[in-house]
C-alpha cells in the first residue's frame, strides 16, 4: 500500500492536476468511480488505477475489471488518495489514462456536429459534451482558446460521456467553417437578435452548429460566415441563456426532426 506523499507515482499523478502537467505527460486524470466505470465500458486504455482498501472492498467487480485493463494497480491510503485528486470529497479511486491522439480523431462530415468558440467554463463544456453524446451528435470541435477539454472538471461534468464523443481542437475555427461548407454541410450560428428561430432550420441536413463564449457570444465575423443565423426566443427582460442550455435546445430540436423523418420514411 502506498502511504507516502513523496512516492514518485504520487508526485507524477499530482502533476496531472494542471493543464501543463497533462500536456507534458500526455496523460489524463480520471477521478471517481463513474469515470472509471465509463472508461472500462468504452474500452478506453488505462495505465494506472489507485484506490483505497475501502473502495476496493465495495467495488469488487469494477476493481477486478480495472486490474485486467490497467498496466498498474495500487492500493493507497486515504491521505494519499486525497492528495491524488482535485475534488474535496473523493470517493476512493483515481485512474491515469493516455490522452487522445489528435490525429486519431475522425469527426464525420455528415449528421450533426458542434463547434465551440472560446468556451471558458469547464462545467459548461462538460455539460455540452454530455448532451451532445445523449442527442447522438457526431462530434465536437473546440477553438484553441477554449477551456482545456482534458480538465478533470470537464470530464466529471460530462458524466463519463467524454469517452463516447469525438472531440478535437482547431487552430483556425474560420477555416474549419469553410472546410465544412466545402463538404456541403450547412453551418448554423447562434445570434441573439435575428429573425430565424432555431426550430425553423432544416436540421435534416448535415449541419455544423456554432456556439460562442459565455459572455460575448460568437464574434460577428464568425457568425456572418455561417449559412444562417438562429435565435432562441426569450421573454422580455431575459438577456440570454446558458450556453449549455442553448446547445441542448438545438441538439434536441435536430434530433426531433431527424426522428420525425425516420418515422415518415418507415410509413412508405
Amino acid at each position: 500500500m502506498l502511504t507516502s506523499l513523496q512516492n514518485p507515482l504520487v508526485k507524477q499523478i499530482r502533476q496531472l492536476h494542471s493543464h501543463k502537467g497533462r500536456r507534458e505527460q500526455g496523460l489524463l486524470l480520471l477521478e471517481g468511480t463513474h469515470l472509471l466505470r465509463e472508461a472500462c465500458a468504452t474500452q478506453y486504455p488505462l495505465l494506472t488505477v489507485c484506490s483505497t482498501f475501502q473502495w476496493q472492498a465495495s467495488h469488487v467487480e469494477l476493481w477486478q475489471e480495472a486490474c485486467l485493463k490497467a498496466q498498474r494497480v495500487e492500493l493507497v491510503s486515504e491521505s494519499v488518495l486525497e492528495a491524488l485528486v482535485t475534488t474535496v470529497q473523493p470517493d476512493g479511486v483515481v485512474a491515469v489514462a493516455p490522452s487522445r491522439e489528435q490525429s486519431s480523431l475522425k469527426i464525420l462530415s455528415d449528421g450533426l456536429l458542434l463547434a465551440l468558440d472560446a468556451i471558458q467554463d469547464p462545467g459548461n463544456l462538460g455539460t455540452i459534451i454530455r448532451t451532445a453524446a445523449a442527442a447522438g451528435a457526431g462530434g465536437l470541435w473546440l477553438s484553441r482558446d477554449s477551456v482545456d477539454y482534458t480538465s478533470p472538471k470537464v470530464m466529471r461534468a460530462s458524466a463519463g460521456q467524454w469517452f463516447r464523443l469525438p472531440i478535437a481542437v482547431t487552430d483556425d475555427i474560420y477555416q474549419l467553417v469553410a472546410d465544412y461548407q466545402d463538404r456541403g454541410m450547412q453551418v448554423v450560428a447562434t445570434r441573439p437578435h435575428t429573425e430565424l428561430s432555431y426550430w425553423e432550420v432544416n436540421w435534416k441536413r448535415p449541419s455544423l452548429v456554432l456556439l460562442g463564449n459565455e459572455g460575448a457570444g460568437l464574434p460577428k465575423e464568425l457568425s456572418d460566415r455561417a449559412d444562417c443565423q438562429v435565435k432562441i426566443p426569450l421573454a422580455n427582460g431575459v438577456e440570454s441563456l446558458n450556453v449549455g442550455i442553448s446547445a441542448a435546445l438545438i441538439l434536441y430540436e435536430a434530433q426531433r426532426q431527424l426522428l420525425s423523418q425516420k418515422t415518415e420514411n418507415s410509413r412508405f
